[in-house]
C-alpha cells in the first residue's frame, strides 16, 4: 500500500495515468528500424525496465526468423539493463556518443555495431540540426510527474531535454527508487538556440541557476509510463593505491604552487574531475589539501566530491548526473534535501558548454590511456584500432579549461606496458590542449614549451624508470633522424613501440 500511494504521488497528473502499462507493452510501441533517445548518464538516470523487455522482444523476433535492430543514443555511458541487455540480444545497428559497457565494445570493436564517438557537447546541438537524423521514440527515466504534466528528473539530466523535445513518441519510466527529495535539484536551461538565433548562455559562476527545476514534455506525445523500482548501476570505486596517491600529490602541490606564484585563487577555479578510480582518489586527496570555498563545475558527481561537501573544502558542485559508488548513494538519499542546496544537476549541453567551461576558467582533470613524449593523449583507443569507451567530456574541457591536465599511472598491464609513448597510437587531445601531464613519477607542465622542451620534461618527469633508458635512447636516435626537425620522430618505430618491447622479452603481451 505504501509503494502504491508513493506511486500515486509521484504520477500526480490523473489523465497520465490511464497510460501506465507493463514494460512488455510499452516494448511492443517500439518498431524495428527505429532511432531511439535513451536517458542516461554514466550509469545514472537511465530506464531499466522498458530496454530489458525490448531486448527480450528482440531476441524472440530473431529466433523467428525476423530481423530486429534499433538505433540508440544516449547523454553518456549507461547500465547492464540497457546496453548490455540490447547488445547482448544483437538489437544495436548504431550507438552514439558514449558506451563503457563491456558487451557492447565488443560488438563495436568486431564491427558487429557502428558507433560513433563523439564530444559529449555536441550531442544535442547536432539532433536537433537535424545532422543525426530524426529522433522516432524517447525512453526517459524520471523521478516523478507533476499534476501540470512536467517531470521531476532523475539521476541524471544527459540529454533528457532534447529527446523530449524532438521525439515522436515518448516513454517515461518512473522510478520510485529514486529519491523523491531529488525535486528541485534541477537546472532545466531552455535558452538554446540554433544559429542565426543563438545568445549567450547567461551563466557566470558554478551555483547560478539559469532554468526551471523541470523538464517540459507534450503530455499527447507520451505513449506509455512504466512503474519501476530499480536501483541505478552504482559500482563501488577501488581504493586508491600508491601510484593514485602520488598522482593525487603531485597534482596538489601543483596546484599550491599555482596559487603562491597568483595564477589561481586561494579557492582554485571550479574543478572538473573525470570518471574513474584515479579521479576519484585526485578528488579524494583534496579532502586533505589546504584549499576550502572551493566550486566543481563538470559532469559528475562521484565519492570523492561528496566527501569534499561533507568536509566543507567544496561549497558548491554543478553537473548533469551522479556516479556513486552503492555506499555514497545511500548517503546522498539518506540526506538528499542537505544537498540538494549545494548541488545542480543540468543538461549536458550545459554542463559541458565550451563557451561556458572557457568563461568559468574550469581546471580540467581527466584520465588517459596514454600520451606520447610531445603532449599528444590517447584517451579512447588500445593500439590504435579498438575502441574502449569514447572521448566523452575529456576534449569539451580540455580545449577550453584554463588549465587542462591530463592523468594516468605511468605504466599498464602490471608494468608490462609504458603508458608513455615515443607517438601515441590514436590521437584525441592534440599538444596544444594538454598543459599538464601527471604520472605517479612526476608531473610535467607543459605550458609554453616547444615540443622538443616538451619531450625532455616528460621523459624526465612521467616515464616509469623501467623505461626511461629506452625512451631516452629513442628520442637521442630521433634527434639524429631524417626527422628531426620540429617533432623529432623515427615513426616506424615509435608505431611498433610496444611490439619491439613484446620482441625483446622485456614483456609479455598483456
Amino acid at each position: 500500500m505504501g509503494k502504491e500511494a508513493d506511486m500515486h504521488d509521484r504520477i500526480a497528473n490523473a489523465s497520465l495515468r490511464t497510460r501506465i502499462m507493463s514494460p512488455e507493452a510499452a516494448a511492443a510501441l517500439i518498431e524495428s528500424g527505429v532511432t531511439i533517445g535513451m536517458s542516461g548518464f554514466t550509469g545514472a538516470g537511465y530506464p531499466k525496465a522498458v530496454p530489458l523487455a525490448l531486448a527480450a522482444r528482440i531476441e524472440a523476433e530473431h529466433a523467428a526468423g525476423r530481423p530486429f535492430r534499433v538505433r540508440i543514443w544516449t547523454g553518456a555511458s549507461t547500465g547492464p539493463e540497457l546496453d548490455g541487455a540490447l547488445a547482448k540480444a544483437d538489437g544495436i545497428e548504431f550507438r552514439l556518443p558514449y558506451n563503457s559497457d563491456p558487451i557492447a565494445r565488443e560488438k563495436i570493436n568486431r564491427g558487429q555495431m557502428d558507433y560513433f564517438d563523439m564530444h559529449l557537447s555536441q550531442v544535442a546541438p547536432m539532433a536537433w540540426q537535424g545532422f543525426l537524423g530524426p529522433l522516432d521514440v524517447a525512453v526517459v527515466e524520471v523521478t516523478g510527474i507533476r499534476a501540470d504534466g512536467s517531470l521531476i528528473p532523475s539521476s541524471s539530466v544527459g540529454n533528457n531535454k532534447t529527446w523530449l523535445d524532438r521525439a515522436g513518441k515518448i516513454i517515461l519510466e518512473v522510478n520510485r527508487w529514486q529519491n523523491a527529495a531529488l525535486d528541485g535539484m534541477h537546472d532545466i536551461y531552455y535558452g538554446t538556440a540554433l544559429p542565426p538565433n543563438r545568445v549567450p548562455i547567461p551563466l557566470i559562476h558554478a551555483g547560478d541557476r539559469i532554468g526551471e527545476p523541470y523538464l517540459r514534455c507534450d503530455p499527447g506525445r507520451i505513449v506509455a509510463i512504466v512503474e519501476t523500482d530499480s536501483p541505478d548501476r552504482n559500482l563501488p570505486f577501488d581504493a586508491p593505491d600508491d601510484n593514485a596517491r602520488a598522482i593525487a600529490g603531485h597534482l596538489i602541490e601543483f596546484l599550491r604552487h599555482e596559487v603562491a606564484v597568483g595564477r589561481l585563487p586561494a579557492a582554485l577555479l571550479p574543478i572538473q574531475s573525470g570518471v574513474g578510480n584515479i579521479a576519484n582518489a585526485v578528488l579524494g586527496g583534496l579532502v586533505n589539501g589546504p584549499f576550502s570555498g572551493m566550486s566543481a563545475y563538470t559532469e559528475v558527481i562521484q565519492d570523492g566530491m561528496l566527501d569534499l561537501l561533507d568536509g566543507g573544502q567544496l561549497a558548491f558542485a554543478s553537473a548533469t548526473a551522479f556516479s556513486l559508488s552503492p555506499e555514497a548513494a545511500a548517503r546522498i538519499n539518506a540526506d538528499m534535501p542537505r544537498y540538494r542546496d549545494r548541488m545542480i544537476l543540468r543538461p549536458q549541453e550545459i554542463s559541458n558548454h565550451p563557451e561556458v567551461i572557457r568563461r568559468l576558467g574550469c581546471i580540467a582533470m581527466n584520465a588517459m590511456i596514454e600520451a606520447d613524449i610531445y603532449g599528444n593523449v590517447n584517451s579512447t583507443h588500445i593500439m590504435g584500432s579498438r575502441i574502449q569507451n569514447g572521448i566523452g567530456g575529456s576534449g569539451d574541457f580540455a580545449r577550453n579549461a584554463y588549465i587542462s591536465i591530463f592523468m594516468a599511472p605511468s605504466t599498464a598491464k602490471g608494468g608490462k606496458i609504458s603508458t608513455i609513448v615515443p607517438q601515441a597510437s590514436h590521437v584525441d587531445h592534440i599538444t596544444q590542449d594538454v598543459q599538464v601531464i601527471v604520472t605517479e613519477q612526476g608531473l610535467a607542465d607543459l605550458r609554453g614549451l616547444s615540443p622538443k622542451q616538451r619531450a625532455r620534461l616528460i621523459i624526465d618527469r612521467c616515464v616509469h624508470p623501467d623505461y626511461r633508458d629506452a625512451m631516452a635512447d629513442y628520442y637521442a636516435r630521433a634527434l639524429k633522424g631524417a626527422y628531426g626537425m620540429q617533432s623529432p620522430s623515427l615513426l616506424a618505430e615509435a608505431l611498433s613501440w610496444h611490439q619491439r618491447f613484446v620482441e625483446r622479452g622485456t614483456m609479455r603481451e598483456g
